[in-house]
């Protein structure tokens, strides 16, 4: 019999309607495995840990994710998974984050949570629930058959660093863009093997470091040249994500392309990732993008925006070295980035 480990952060999985039945209110674990006596009838051996004080996705703060994975560090060698009980909204930074923090994972971390409270007639979270456990706790031969973070979300497994919400209604809330699903839940589990993710790491270990000196800029036509300057201009920020159109292009105005240059000398990184879900960045396909290219602007290939942030956030926390982490931003290092 396999042991799981469920982590309860918060989030509306694990909601139930105030008194006065107007908000939503969190309520504790026990309330979320009360609501599902199913998971009774899986072979598997449940245990479970949460946070004191549950939070809405939307507080979800990178000390969070430290916690969660130093929760998983804690009982690494004693149980064979993990389910994260997650609010949607911040689910695939979470899941992105963690995927970049745990090295060398050679069991499952599936992160699902659900649109609707566990305790309404009509919530998907009992489903989400019932499968991601059931996922965690395959193996075959004594081998997890899942070795990586992945969120499971309305039937589909995917990986967690490729994932990104794009519904707020549907109960298929997520999307894998540039990724082929790992598993799709029907009358059977259906696992797509040849693209589930397996570390060349020998050893489990914890990144606990980040850093927030992060900035983004959307661009967008008539972007105002004071609002280029106060971002590029400021002292505090280490890196800038620079969401450009389509493939990776931006404008040719010479002092959006000075500041940017300007900023890059100064010790500074720019990654460049496309506001476009499907597909990535071609940086020198255009020469809208050439410029970028040729000053040192990075290319994030088909990265989510979830990823490319929180891949940055934790490689500034793991080293001062400019090279180093540019050169670990273009490298695929844990499934994130389609290698051509």
């Amino acid at each position: 019999m396999t042991s799981i480990l469920i982590i309860y952060t918060g989030g509306t999985i694990g909601m139930v309607e105030s008194e006065d039945r107007r908000t939503l209110v969190p309520f504790d674990l026990e309330h979320v495995l009360v609501q599902v006596p199913e998971l009774n009838k899986l072979e598997v051996n449940l245990r479970s840990v949460s946070f004191p004080e549950p939070i809405d996705s939307s507080d979800m703060h990178p000390k969070h994710w430290v916690k969660m994975a130093e929760i998983i560090e804690e009982h690494y060698h004693e149980v064979d998974g993990f389910v994260i009980l997650h609010g949607s909204d911040t689910l695939a930074y979470t899941a992105s984050a963690l995927s970049f923090m745990l090295k060398g994972l050679h069991k499952p971390v599936i992160i699902t949570g659900s649109q609707l409270p566990i305790g309404m007639i009509r919530t998907d979270a009992r489903e989400n629930l019932i499968t991601a456990v059931e996922i965690a706790s395959l193996q075959t031969g004594g081998i997890p058959q899942v070795q990586e973070v992945a969120v499971y979300f309305e039937s589909k497994l995917y990986r967690g660093n490729r994932t990104s919400k794009f519904s707020t209604e549907a109960f298929e809330a997520f999307d894998s863009p540039n990724y082929p699903v790992l598993a799709e839940a029907g009358v059977h589990l259906n696992f797509n093997h040849e693209d589930l993710y397996r570390t060349t790491e020998p050893e489990f270990s914890v990144h606990k470091g980040y850093s927030n000196k992060v900035l983004v800029v959307t661009l967008f036509p008539g972007i105002s040249e004071r609002v280029m300057e106060a971002i590029l201009l400021q002292e505090e920020s280490r890196a800038v994500i620079l969401r450009t159109f389509g493939s990776g292009n931006a404008p040719t105005d010479p002092r959006f392309l000075t500041l940017l240059k300007a900023y890059i000398e100064r010790g500074n990184i720019v990654l460049n990732v496309s506001q476009c879900q499907k597909g990535g960045i071609e940086q020198g396909r255009y020469a809208t993008s050439r410029r970028l290219q040729e000053m040192g602007v990075l290319s994030g290939g088909d990265m989510t925006f979830e990823a490319a942030v929180t891949k940055t956030m934790i490689l500034l926390g793991l080293s001062q070295d400019v090279h180093w982490i540019s050169d670990q931003l273009v490298t695929n290092i844990r499934g994130e980035l389609s290698v051509n």
